[in-house]
């Protein structure tokens, strides 16, 4: 199977359509009346999915899901659908972040499409986690000593200057320099640099100084 589509729109007969021309396409698919429901049985990021939000629903609104989304830091892409054109939400829904915006009845051309694309965006989505987690877990393994060092080496110092930093010697800071770079399996600087900064570290790095 291709992936997993969340249907949600309180419209029962369009659920069934659409439904139906997923299956049809390869996908599995999980339906949801209304977008508390959704909310109530999150879905996890265990296969490639995305979900299908109808913009306008009795209670919470899709762009409001959307937001809660946001806030609880999902990565599904959101392909949002529409019985009417209101060209503010869509402006609203694709700056917040959503795949694409189809309005009702879309060709199954086009909805297939949009939702393949959904599918490879959340790969690389889940692809850039996973391995943002890795490297956090490479941190954690660092004393709060070479944890220092770290921070200082990526942000340019030489082994003199962070000795003089943290009052220590060379020698010293050499040798945690090289657990540093175990530790984070980095084999060379620019590597190192390129995690610390996938990390944030850069950012974060130049406004506090230590």
């Amino acid at each position: 199977m291709p992936g997993l589509v969340h249907v949600v729109d309180d419209d029962a007969s369009f659920r069934t359509a659409i439904e139906r021309r997923l299956r049809h396409a390869g996908y599995d698919v999980e339906t949801f009346s209304s977008a508390q429901q959704l909310l109530d049985r999150l879905p996890g990021v265990e296969r490639p999915a995305c979900i299908l939000l109808d913009l306008q629903m009795p209670g919470l609104s899709g762009l409001e899901l959307q937001s809660r989304l946001t806030d609880l830091g999902s990565i599904l892409p959101i392909v949002f659908v529409t019985g009417h054109s209101d060209v503010p939400a869509t402006v609203q829904a694709i700056k917040a972040g959503a795949e694409d915006l189809l309005t009702k009845p879309a060709s199954s051309e086009h909805l297939i499409a949009v939702i393949e694309r959904a599918m490879t965006r959340y790969e690389t989505a889940h692809s850039h986690r996973s391995e943002l987690n890795s490297f956090l877990a490479l941190v954690a393994t660092l004393t709060p000593r070479e944890r220092q060092v770290f921070d200082l080496i990526v942000r340019g110092k030489i082994n003199k200057q962070i000795a003089n930093e943290l009052g220590t010697t060379e020698r010293t800071v050499k040798a945690h320099r090289h657990e540093v770079m175990e530790k984070m399996q980095a084999e060379s600087l620019p590597e190192l640099v390129s995690r610390a900064a996938r990390l944030g570290m850069l950012d974060s790095n130049a406004n506090n100084g230590k």
